[in-house]
């Protein structure tokens, strides 16, 4: 019957718009929480096949999506590790409680904001319980090779705010002046001595120890130096003095054109061969090896012979004492970055990007987090500005995609449409009724 359609057919209407009105109310109640997306409901009609001359109303259906590929807007913050992703791709996190439980086994969840802050364990997690995932670096620094289509390599982001760093020295560049009239006949010969601080493998402070030795002809001027250089830590012998680790014959070029640079070094003790091509040769300190560049052959830095004075001009070095963790940073890569109060930072992990061939089709879970389903397609592992994925913005949020003037206009038409059904239903129940009244 017609007339019965019509009444189904407007209660569905009430039940797809209360559904609307539902939607609606969760996007202005969550119009000020960072990260949400919104919800909308779309209708299809339902078509029911009419008899001739008659026609029966079928109704509407209602299914909601959440649009988790709409972004909010950015907003700055004073947090460090506040993390918003600008473009594409979702942030790894996992549930503060798997982590807690510590058997291996953490759930992949995704998010592309999180205000995230070290707990009482150095984990940074958010207020809600998301805990950040990252691949953890190498001694080194270096990221290791890992899976990027699977969670094996992810591990939760531990900072220790009490730890210590330092970096061993491994190269000296060294620009000192010996004096030419050392060299010549009937000259004191006295020994030039230099002390160079270094930091060893444990960051403890350590010295070389570099004399040079002119060698006095007993006519003219010879030009030549014997080199020694010495560890204060090594003393094989334990006598008190430090071992010689280096040892060469330095030759100085006394023509017009070259008058004073670096003609030849030679390798006659301890120590490794000297490289002409990048003026460097190689000691072996305690703990490993060091290079020390004492310019190429033909240069005016470096070693020189000039004058009659002895200047150290100028001593670089890498390598700094042991010092405290002062913050950590995350930049645009995914790099998590420890700063040190000796000048220094150290990368500690990489947060990856995860990216799905269909966001929409992820899972919407608590904390503006979501899962990985068949609909939403398998994850992959970018690095942050690599492929298809955009970078991570620290000191961000991002802001909720609901547009409050845009829901409540959504609002009056949905309250129109709910109030005409509402009439359509009041209309059939009086046309019954008219015909309840034939019979009378």
């Amino acid at each position: 019957m017609t007339i019965s359609s019509s009444l189904n057919a407007s209660v569905a209407g009430l039940r797809a718009n209360a559904s609307r009105l539902a939607t609606i109310s969760d996007n202005i109640s969550n119009s000020s929480t960072y990260g949400y997306k919104r919800v909308v409901t779309e209708f299809q009609s339902m078509v029911i096949e009419s008899g001739q001359g008659t026609y029966s109303a079928g109704g509407v259906l209602t299914s909601t999506s959440r649009l988790v590929d709409e972004r909010g807007g950015l907003v700055s913050t004073t947090n460090a590790t506040d993390l918003a992703v600008r473009g594409r791709g979702m942030l790894p996190v996992t549930t503060a409680t798997s982590v807690a439980v510590d058997n291996g086994e953490n759930p992949l969840l995704l998010t592309q904001t999180g205000s995230f802050r070290t707990d009482s364990d150095g984990y940074l997690v958010t207020s809600g319980g998301l805990v950040l995932l990252g691949v953890p670096a190498a001694v080194d620094g270096t990221i290791p090779n890992y899976p990027r289509d699977s969670i094996d390599g992810l591990e939760p982001v531990q900072i220790n705010a009490n730890q210590f760093a330092g970096e061993a020295t491994t190269l000296v560049d060294l620009s000192v002046n010996l004096p030419a009239t050392s060299t010549r006949e009937d000259a004191a010969g006295d020994t030039e001595t230099l002390t160079i601080e270094y930091f060893d493998n444990l960051g403890a402070s350590s010295s070389l120890s570099i004399t040079f030795t002119p060698t006095v002809p007993a006519t003219g001027s010879s030009n030549e130096w014997t080199m020694e250089i010495r560890d204060s830590e090594t003393d094989v012998d334990l006598d008190g003095i430090a071992d010689v680790v280096g040892e060469y014959t330095l030759t100085f070029d006394d023509s017009r054109a070259g008058g004073g640079t670096l003609a030849s070094v030679v390798n006659i003790g301890p120590g490794g061969a000297y490289d002409a091509a990048t003026g460097a040769l190689t000691i072996a300190v305690d703990g490993g090896p060091m290079d020390i560049n004492i310019g190429e052959l033909g240069s005016s830095t470096g070693l020189t012979q000039l004058s009659d004075a002895f200047a150290p001009v100028s001593i670089s070095k890498n390598g700094t004492p042991v010092g405290s963790m002062t913050s950590v940073e995350i930049d645009e890569n995914g790099y998590v970055r420890a700063s040190f109060d000796i000048g220094i930072n150290r990368i500690l992990y990489q947060i990856p990007l995860v990216d799905v061939p269909n966001v929409n089709g992820l899972e919407a879970l608590d904390q503006q987090s979501y899962g990985v389903t068949t609909d939403s397609g398998t994850f992959f592992l970018w690095d942050a500005g690599d492929g298809p994925t955009g970078d991570i913005v620290s000191y961000s949020l991002e802001e909720s995609a609901t547009d409050v003037a845009s829901e409540l206009t959504n609002l009056i038409q949905t309250q129109r449409a709910y109030s005409s059904n509402a009439k359509v239903i009041q209309t059939v129940d009086e046309m019954l009724q008219e015909t309840t009244n034939i019979k009378r």
